[in-house]
């Protein structure tokens, strides 16, 4: 009988070793940091793996250390030059230090939304619309700023912020959107007017080098012409120098022996003038005088 009650009481407390063991056994997962908790005290943090815990006395956190992202709530706030507009954001941050993130902090991302939110209003409300509309980058820059210097206690890094959207009143979106098109219109007429003038110009300095080419042409052509026209000149002037010049001098006799012939008239010529020469007589045609 002892020896039947001796085994199970040894089965019993196999048993509760074993459901211990098992109790005590914690998995922490590949992107996460597990916290040791030893009566409720910090004791070590654990890398990924399979880890054994002091039953009853000790637990553990697991903390997450992938990165996260919060949405900011849209809000109302009002620009410096006094313009209500619809702000939200989003926030990206990743938990660097486990052990500040989980004892430093109740609930970072409530925290962390409020934060972002009063700052925005603070960034914005110094800034007209136009400037809040352009300087989207430089907001997003100045609040993550602002988040990390803050969270930086708590063991959290922030890593990026995005301002979302930044909505004005649809009155003001009307007219934005008009002023827009007709800014739109005045650049595509400027262009207009330009690409009108160039082609103008374009067209005028073609026309003038036309001239100028036809020009230089002209008075190319006509000192050819020019030229050509001497050279005829000199060619003709040089034949008739060469040619005509004996045969007009016989020419100029006959007719003079033409007309002397005519008049039958007998004429007493010196022998030896010129005037036999002109004649073309000779001096056996001449009778000389007798003394």
């Amino acid at each position: 009988m002892l020896g039947q009650l001796g085994f199970l009481l040894l089965v019993l407390v196999l048993f509760i070793a074993l459901v211990s063991l098992a109790r005590s056994a914690r998995i922490v997962a590949q992107f996460e940091k597990g916290l040791v908790l030893r009566l409720g005290r910090y004791r070590a943090t654990v890398d990924s793996g399979l880890t054994f815990l002091v039953p009853v006395i000790e637990d553990m956190i697991k903390v997450d250390m992938r990165e996260r992202v919060i949405n900011v709530e849209p809000q109302k706030v009002i620009t410096k030059d006094n313009v209500l507009v619809t702000v939200d954001a989003v926030i990206y941050y990743r938990i660097s230090d486990p052990v500040k993130a989980t004892f430093e902090v109740q609930n970072f991302a409530y925290a962390a939304t409020t934060l972002a939110q009063t700052n925005l209003r603070n960034l914005i409300g110094d800034k007209s619309l136009d400037e809040t509309l352009t300087a989207r980058d430089m907001i997003n820059a100045n609040l993550r700023a602002v988040l990390d210097e803050a969270t930086n206690t708590w063991g959290v890094k922030v890593t990026r912020v995005e301002v979302q959207k930044i909505e004005p009143p649809a009155d003001i979106t009307e007219a934005m959107s008009r002023q827009m098109k007709a800014e739109r219109d005045k650049r595509a007429n400027i262009l207009e007017a330009e690409g009108v003038k160039q082609s103008q110009i374009l067209e005028a300095e073609g026309a003038r080098q036309s001239e100028i080419l036809k020009a230089e042409g002209d008075a190319q052509a006509r000192v050819l012409r020019a030229k050509a026209e001497a050279q005829a000149i000199e060619l003709v002037s040089n034949a008739t120098e060469q040619f005509f010049k004996e045969r007009a001098e016989i020419s100029k006799r006959l007719d003079v022996a033409n007309h002397v012939l005519a008049q039958q008239t007998k004429f007493i010529v010196p022998a030896g003038s010129e005037l036999v020469n002109v004649l073309g007589l000779d001096d056996k045609t001449v009778v000389p005088l007798k003394k």
